[in-house]
């Protein structure tokens, strides 16, 4: 990062702008044609730190994964324009997280429960929800194994 003073290292501050980013940016690449996707998503922290997706069990997500898994995800919170004098005065604070991992879909039906509760208590005080069969089979999770990641502030 080229603005170390404004580097965020820590992994409670950078958890801290996780939880209060309500979507996730995920880019994926094919050969030089880059797709970056808005998702909803689930967090979970710890040792191995992952990020969870659900998607349909078809399309452009799925295509480029399957030709290549590693991916950049983005996600950013509280936003704030603030004005000035002259137009170069003028700026924007906020919050935000990169980082880089390995995505790949999750097949076994305990792992996708898993997943699909984390994604649910992202949004909610809950953690444990009950799906209907049915749209469990047809829905598609996704699992981002963190590698590397980094927080902003502005």
């Amino acid at each position: 990062m080229r603005r170390k003073d404004r580097q965020i290292s820590d992994m409670t501050d950078i958890e801290s702008i996780i939880s209060q980013s309500d979507v996730c940016r995920v880019a994926f690449a094919d050969m030089n044609i880059p797709y970056i996707v808005t998702m909803n998503f689930g967090y979970c922290g710890g040792e191995s730190p992952c990020l969870y997706f659900h998607c349909a069990p078809g399309g452009r997500k799925l295509e480029m994964i399957a030709k290549n898994n590693y991916v950049c995800f983005e996600m950013d919170t509280g936003h704030k324009l603030y004005g000035g004098e002259k137009g170069c005065d003028w700026g924007m604070n906020f919050s935000s997280v990169v980082g880089y991992g390995k995505i790949s879909v999750i097949s076994d039906k305990a792992l996708k429960i898993n997943g699909l509760n984390t994604i649910m208590s992202q949004y909610s005080d809950r953690k444990d929800f009950s799906y209907d069969e049915n749209i469990l089979e047809s829905t598609t999770i996704l699992k981002l194994d963190i590698e590397e990641i980094t927080g902003k502030i502005k």
